[in-house]
């Protein structure tokens, strides 16, 4: 009994000593567990941050070519991921192949224009080579286009009044938009106008074709010659064969006369 007593009693005491280290151990396991946590919690951080970047740069990287492409640069392009499956790296390759097109686009669109220019240019010198009046007009019937040939030919400055309907500026021509728009553009509209600039009376032989584009009218181009010179030429070769028929005429019987008259003063 004495020895249990003994055995008690020390367990007792180390029951107490233990109970005295209790808040040593607590206090030791709960800084245990907080750098443990703490381990986690940086490991965690380091792992999002990494998923973070590996996500965000793809982004970034696309947000700057785009800001370069906004920028008239369509050479920018993102490095592809070769990751089976990566999302970003399927827009990746959207984007560059876009880009492509893009670039390819704006080559073809670079080109048209120069060629338009080159075309335009060319139209341009020709029309003010050329000795006849040309005028481009609008579907609406406004001058768009005319070329120096025109202006000196009808007498007014019509590069002065570019948007303005042809009926305004040359009220002589009023009615050939009608007579052409009643045609359809199936055939070229022509007239022969008398116009009067600077007090003198002038005859023009007016053409008016149509632009058709799917059957829909897209403008007009009126051409016009001062054949008033020829009208006088074809008046005075007109007369001259007048002329020349009654000289015939009144040669034809003075003939044998003449020839009686030799004959009788032969007798």
């Amino acid at each position: 009994v004495i020895a249990h007593m003994e055995r008690t009693s020390g367990a007792v005491k180390q029951f107490e000593s233990l109970e005295l280290r209790r808040e040593d151990l607590q206090i030791q396991f709960a800084m245990v567990f907080a750098v443990v946590a703490l381990l986690l919690l940086l490991a965690a951080v380091w792992i999002g941050l990494n998923v973070a970047t590996r996500l965000s740069r793809p982004i970034g990287m696309l947000i700057a070519a785009t800001e370069k492409i906004r920028g008239g640069d369509m050479s920018a392009r993102v490095p592809e991921e070769d990751i089976e499956g990566d999302e970003l790296g399927s827009l990746s390759r959207a984007f560059n192949r876009m880009t492509n097109d893009l670039e390819a686009n704006r080559r073809e669109l670079i080109d048209a224009n120069l060629q338009v220019d080159a075309r335009r240019v060319f139209s341009e010198t020709v029309l003010s080579g050329v000795s006849s009046g040309v005028i481009g007009l609008d579907r609406g019937g406004h001058v768009n286009l005319p070329n120096r040939a025109a202006s000196i030919l009808l007498g007014i400055e019509l590069d002065g009044m570019v948007g303005a309907p042809l009926d305004e500026a040359v009220p002589e021509f009023s009615g050939l938009i009608d007579a052409a728009r009643e045609s359809g553009g199936r055939r070229l509209v022509e007239q022969q106008i008398k116009i009067k600039p600077a007090n003198d009376i002038r005859t023009l032989l007016v053409r008016i074709g149509v632009s058709m584009i799917d059957g829909n009218i897209t403008g007009y181009v009126v051409t016009f010659d001062d054949i008033s010179e020829l009208l006088s030429a074809q008046r005075n070769a007109a007369w001259a064969d007048v002329a020349r028929r009654i000289a015939h005429e009144i040669k034809n019987p003075l003939t044998p006369i003449q020839l009686s008259a030799e004959r009788l003063k032969r007798k």
